[in-house]
């Protein structure tokens, strides 16, 4: 029997709320007035790919630093950590306790991503926040064009919210459907902090310049 065949002899409405439960934090920051910072930091990362021959990650096509640019990367690299922590300081909360009672440990790598560069999707396993902060976008005489390279981040309820129907989206409190993977299509100086199990990764880069970006993993350890 059809739902409609007979008339529903309940007549009522609903008031219905959509609440943004369970959201996920990402800072996207914008630096102001930082030219010396961006390329004294720059600077350090060009002069550290000359003897340091970089290792293996997700990357693919590029040169990925040792993890120890706090070490060699002078006080450009320690300001982007302080103002890193600062912000995942501020998205933190601990039960019964302060950000202040926490060591906020390091670790901090850099990325030269040449053209057909890219890296794959992945996680930060043992920390609470990564970041990244781009230096140079490399796409010189490529501002008329779209040259890919752009930074992404999945839905972490995903494949759950598509096992049934590949084209099932949640709606978000926009109103908008909510898609699997968000793109961000970042300038020099801009900075974004997350979660660090947030999968995330770069689109292959079509550009003529080599892009230059600083990574940063964040974890909290309480202090003895």
């Amino acid at each position: 029997m059809s739902m409609t065949e007979h008339a529903s002899p309940y007549d009522f409405r609903t008031r219905a709320q959509s609440l943004g439960l369970y959201e996920t934090p990402l800072a996207y920051c914008q630096l102001q007035g930082a030219e010396d910072f961006l390329r004294d930091l720059e600077n350090r990362v060009r002069r550290r790919r000359e003897t340091d021959p970089g290792i293996q990650r997700s990357n693919i096509g590029g040169w990925h630093s040792d993890s120890n640019m706090l070490e060699w990367g002078g006080r450009a690299a320690s300001k982007l950590g302080e103002t890193a922590v600062s912000i995942a300081r501020r998205m933190t909360h601990f039960k019964d306790s302060s950000a202040d009672a926490f060591h906020w440990p390091l670790q901090m790598w850099a990325n030269i991503t040449p053209p057909g560069g890219m890296n794959d999707m992945h996680a930060h396993p043992g920390n609470l926040w990564a970041a990244v902060l781009y230096l140079n976008m490399g796409n010189q005489g490529d501002e008329s064009r779209d040259v890919g390279g752009n930074f992404f981040v999945e839905d972490p309820r995903f494949p759950m919210t598509v096992m049934k129907n590949p084209g099932m989206r949640l709606v978000g409190m926009d109103g908008t459907a909510q898609d699997i993977q968000q793109e961000f299509r970042l300038q020099r100086g801009d900075l974004l902090v997350f979660p660090a199990w947030l999968r995330h990764g770069v689109r292959p880069y079509t550009g003529t310049g080599e892009r230059l970006s600083v990574a940063v993993n964040i974890d909290a350890q309480p202090k003895a």
